[in-house]
């Protein structure tokens, strides 16, 4: 008996139809997309409840790019989480790009905080992107060449990228900071912060090339059936390397918005960072095991986590909640989505 397999590696078996199947499919997929819309218009509304000053436009606008650079990090890990891998290392890459290259550019005598001076502070910028570049191009080589686990090769990245970026810094914050470095942090077009408008184009970027590009679709079927997409002739490794490497780039784009935002890199910069991450993942619809999910999704999740954030601050509950309230939104969207997927307990 034939079975009919769809880009994402899954087969249509059993007494449905294959077209059926395909139309059940896309009906749950689009169910889980939209399914954070009616969340946050919830949220919104006991926002309003809670303080009238929740629906002012500051505030909303506050909200917005304070997840600016968490929703980089998130769009990274949708996409490697989509190809069927994961990369722990981003929150560690968020801090230390930023690091090296300040370091690499401002001079031995230029404050508390002493550089090499090696290049002029023009080049801080693509510096910091470079570098997270090597830091992707690290993790592809390490997972993907010598067949070493994700894993446990993204935690050894995060920590000892962790190590190296207080090292450099000496455990201080970073104040002197070079005004092309922080301009994109700090700059608004039209009337609204420039990291906004970037965010919103990266994230609509990376929808339409996952909906309509051919490599893009191919994250799919690598992250559903890794081999069934190496033998319909999907280059894996290739796909995959360039997403980890986009990664590490996203993440370090990612620091130098958050730099430029609060005007310092701390010692402990992105610390914390990859329970949210993931967070945000998971309640928007990217499947852990790889093969689904999409960018709206996970952007729907990090709107939720920064909403409930907000409501709560708000509201007067203390911010030390905040990481219990993380961790139950992973284990209950988790169950969610088991039960409402139709999958069997194992």
């Amino acid at each position: 008996m034939s079975t009919s397999t769809d880009l994402s590696g899954t087969a249509a078996v059993g007494g449905e139809p294959p077209a059926a199947a395909g139309r059940a499919r896309l009906s749950f997929a689009r169910y889980r997309d939209l399914s954070l819309v009616p969340v946050l218009l919830v949220l919104c509304v006991i926002g309003f409840i809670v303080s009238p000053a929740f629906l002012t436009a500051d505030n909303l606008l506050g909200v917005a790019q304070q997840s600016t650079e968490l929703s980089l990090l998130v769009l990274a890990q949708a996409l490697i989480l989509i190809c069927g891998r994961m990369d722990l290392s981003l929150e560690s890459t968020i801090g230390v790009a930023p690091v090296i290259a300040i370091w690499m550019v401002l001079p031995a005598d230029g404050g508390r905080f002493q550089g090499l001076g090696l290049l002029p502070e023009s080049f801080s910028v693509p510096l910091c992107l470079l570098v997270g570049v090597l830091i992707g191009a690290l993790n592809a080589f390490l997972i993907l060449k010598l067949r070493l686990n994700g894993f446990i090769v993204t935690l050894g990245g995060l920590t000892m990228l962790r190590g190296l970026q207080i090292a450099i810094s000496e455990g201080q914050s970073i104040v002197d900071l070079p005004s092309s470095f922080t301009y994109l942090g700090r700059a608004s077009w039209l009337g609204a912060p420039a990291a906004i408008w970037i965010c919103g184009l990266l994230f609509l970027i990376g929808g339409a090339a996952l909906a309509w590009l051919k490599h893009g679709r191919a994250l799919y079927a690598i992250g559903g059936n890794a081999e069934a997409a190496r033998t319909a002739g999907i280059r894996v490794d290739r796909i995959t390397a360039v997403v980890l490497i986009l990664a590490g780039l996203l993440a370090a784009f990612a620091g130098i918005l958050y730099t430029g935002h609060y005007g310092s890199i701390s010692a402990n910069q992105g610390s914390g960072w990859i329970f949210q991450v993931f967070a945000a993942t998971v309640i928007g619809g990217v499947s852990l095991n790889g093969g689904k999910g999409t960018i709206f999704g996970a952007l729907t999740g990090v709107l939720t986590l920064q909403l409930v954030v907000n409501v709560m601050t708000l509201g007067g509950v203390p911010p030390l909640w905040n990481q219990f309230l993380n961790g139950a939104i992973i284990i209950i969207a988790l169950t969610v989505s088991r039960f409402a997927s139709g999958e069997k307990q194992e």
